[in-house]
């Protein structure tokens, strides 16, 4: 602990701060990273800046990652101040190390960044209210928005295949012929379900392929405590957790929404009769989305929302009976079963879009225009 506590300050020292470091405790609730408040003084002012020791088991390319954000983030303060916005509070602002560079790496190997604190703005870890999942699908819209005319294809892909469905689909399927922990004879129904849609899981791709359908830089995070919400007006002010940014589309980041935020149930509820699409949480968000978005999404784009809500939670059910019937490997589980059930909950999801397709569409016409 005490060689971690010296790594911690020798890292703050290194960057280019304004001030002599007052403190330096523990914040937030990320699980990936460690995330640090550092406090600065000078001449009678605290400054404060959030400090970072970036997990390079989870991502091995540090290199990659940070060219990613510095490029998102330096794009990001362009259009902000085209826009006459705060380009200190509606963007992450990397602080550079004292040799100008975007991240350090300390003696014993670990990889740091540091980030400008937001003033006067909080995270929020649940939808409390419908007006903050409208906040969230605004914010994300305004996202895709702003960064409408960044060349994705120049981004790293951090993790590889992270949202290519027919490659989670060959993985599944060699998880079920191995069949490592033996589980596989006890959920039959939960296979067929998966195998039975199978044939619409590479659409995306096909589009993209056949220029139908447009790179975008995708988030592939987008859950309501990545927002940050302003504390004053309660509006959306600036998306952060940046490290899953990459090419991909806009379909899937509303997707990932819906699946989280439009759900009736937690992720991992036991009972099933407690799951479905809420519509008025399904509305509110597609009209924040399409409202953030300003008219810069593409026509296919528009259409193929209700589909990227369904296979996101397809693909996240596929991806947590994979871990089950490897014996519960990758993802974290407080309980025998666990992965299942959050796989039967995402399952039971999908069967309800699909019964409430229709409905799905005829809101999406209403605010698509």
């Amino acid at each position: 602990m005490k060689d971690y506590c010296e790594k911690k300050m020798e890292a703050a020292a290194a960057f280019d701060l304004r001030g002599q470091i007052r403190s330096c405790e523990r914040y937030g609730s990320g699980h990936i990273n460690d995330t640090f408040l550092l406090v600065c003084g000078e001449e009678g002012e605290d400054r404060r800046y959030i400090l970072q020791r970036m997990n390079h088991q989870v991502f091995r390319d540090i290199p990659g990652l940070m060219q990613n954000i510095k490029g998102v983030t330096t794009f990001l303060r362009h259009q902000i101040q085209k826009d006459q916005g705060e380009p200190d509070r509606e963007t992450l602002n990397l602080v550079p190390t004292r040799e100008g560079k975007d991240y350090y790496q300390d003696s014993s190997g670990n990889f740091w960044r540091m980030y400008l604190f937001i003033e006067g703005a909080s995270c929020y870890n649940l939808v409390e209210k419908p007006e903050d999942f409208y906040q969230s699908g605004k914010a994300f819209g305004r996202f895709q928005r702003l960064l409408a005319d960044f060349p994705a294809r120049e981004l790293t892909e951090t993790i590889p295949d992270f949202h290519n469905t027919p490659v989670r689909f060959q993985t599944f399927l060699k998880a079920v012929e191995k069949d490592t922990a033996g589980l596989a004879s006890g959920v039959g129904e939960e296979i067929r379900f998966i195998k039975e849609r199978e044939q619409e899981m590479g659409l995306a791709l096909k589009l993209q392929r056949e220029g139908r359908l447009p790179l975008r830089v995708s988030h592939n995070d987008t859950k309501l405590n990545n927002i940050m919400i302003d504390d004053m007006t309660g509006e959306a002010l600036c998306i952060i957790d940046l490290d899953t940014i990459m090419p991909g589309f806009s379909i899937f980041d509303y997707g990932d929404s819906i699946r989280f935020g439009a759900n009736t149930a937690a992720e991992d509820e036991p009972d099933l009769s407690k799951v479905s699409l809420s519509l008025p949480l399904f509305e509110v968000y597609t009209k924040g989305f399409l409202e953030g978005s300003g008219g810069r999404l593409t026509p296919a784009e528009i259409s193929l929302l209700p589909y990227g809500a369904k296979m996101m939670t397809l693909e996240c059910g596929m991806r947590f009976l994979t871990d089950y019937l490897q014996g519960d490997v990758y993802f974290h589980i407080s309980r025998p079963g666990h992965n299942l059930d959050r796989c039967r909950t995402q399952l039971a999801l999908v069967a309800d879009m699909e019964r409430k397709w229709e409905a799905m569409e005829g809101i999406l016409k209403q605010y698509a225009g």
